[in-house]
């Protein structure tokens, strides 16, 4: 089963702060920024720029005093239809200044970043005549049609040596780049730097657990690599656990209820437990979990738990 909890933005984030590790100082990161008195539905990360530094990085080197960066997932589309809404989370934001006009137009940038190259949304620029430029290896700059200067990211084309943290939020990833990812982590000295590539790396195992299985069975994996990965692949384990529990409860409730329909509340209940019972035992759990999986849903004491046994 695979697990569906990856929690992407938070990973991006990291990534995006590893990326920029040589200009922590110069950079201002707010992630989750609210345009509304109600927060939006999508994540955006607002990184301001100190006037005059200039970075390094292919990515930063498009950046002005205030950078909207918006993450798609490797699930998410990138329509036209998202793409015009990323800028118009960019003109809020410039809206919602303590003063008219204290955030300068020509001061916002839009980035969004994204693991393949949305052929669609290309395709619709091409033909309506927006054109673009390709300045460095995976870096899209949009020349048309928009209000703020924007750049698309497509992070499985830019150089894995040099933006592996982005490189590695992929569901895509093989053993050898597992293997290069977990050397990379453990070679990071600093407390906050190796917080965030904790916090990539979770995301990674996350979305590529078969690999990660695969690696915990290499011989040739070094033991400090092993345990820097072991406690992602436990915690995976007990979440998908857990899940297959509550659905097997969920089916064995589902069942009860309709057989108490027609049998009594009572009746119903009893083979509402039985069923959860036996749909657990076929997903391979044992006595002792099944006991305090049905003692928890039903509110059974122990021993009218082990009756159902």
């Amino acid at each position: 089963m695979k697990d569906t909890k990856i929690q992407w933005h938070p990973g991006f984030v990291a990534a995006i702060a590893l990326e920029f590790a040589e200009n922590r100082g110069d950079l201002i990161y707010e992630k989750e920024y609210n345009l509304n008195t109600k927060p939006l539905e999508i994540d955006l990360l607002v990184i301001k720029k100190n006037k005059g530094v200039i970075l390094d990085n292919e990515i930063g080197k498009f950046f002005r005093g205030h950078n909207i960066m918006e993450y798609k997932s490797p699930n998410d589309y990138l329509n036209i239809d998202t793409f015009y809404k990323a800028g118009a989370y960019a003109s809020l934001y410039k809206s919602y200044g303590r003063m008219v006009d204290e955030i300068k137009a020509e001061d916002i940038t839009v980035s969004i970043v994204r693991e393949r190259k949305p052929e669609g949304l290309f395709r619709y620029f091409k033909e309506h005549g927006m054109t673009m430029a390709n300045p460095h290896q995976g870096i899209y700059y949009v020349l048309d049609g928009v209000l703020f200067p924007t750049q698309i990211v497509v992070s499985k084309e830019l150089k894995k040596e040099n933006h592996i943290w982005l490189h590695a939020l992929s569901e895509d990833m093989g053993r050898q780049d597992l293997r290069e990812l977990l050397e990379k982590v453990s070679s990071i000295k600093g407390n906050y730097e190796r917080e965030l590539a904790d916090s990539v790396l979770e995301v990674s195992i996350r979305a590529n657990s078969g690999i990660a299985e695969k690696l915990r069975g290499d011989d040739n994996m070094c033991q400090a690599l092993l345990e820097l990965m072991e406690p992602e692949i436990m915690e995976i384990k007990r979440q998908i656990k857990e899940q297959v529990m509550q659905e097997g409860m969920q089916k064995g409730m589902q069942e009860g209820m309709q057989k108490g329909m027609q049998e009594g509340m009572q009746k119903g209940m009893q083979k509402g437990i039985l069923g959860t019972v036996s749909t657990l035992r076929d997903l391979g759990l044992d006595n002792n979990s099944i006991k305090e999986a049905i003692i928890k849903t039903y509110q059974l004491s122990n021993s009218e738990a082990e009756g159902y046994l």
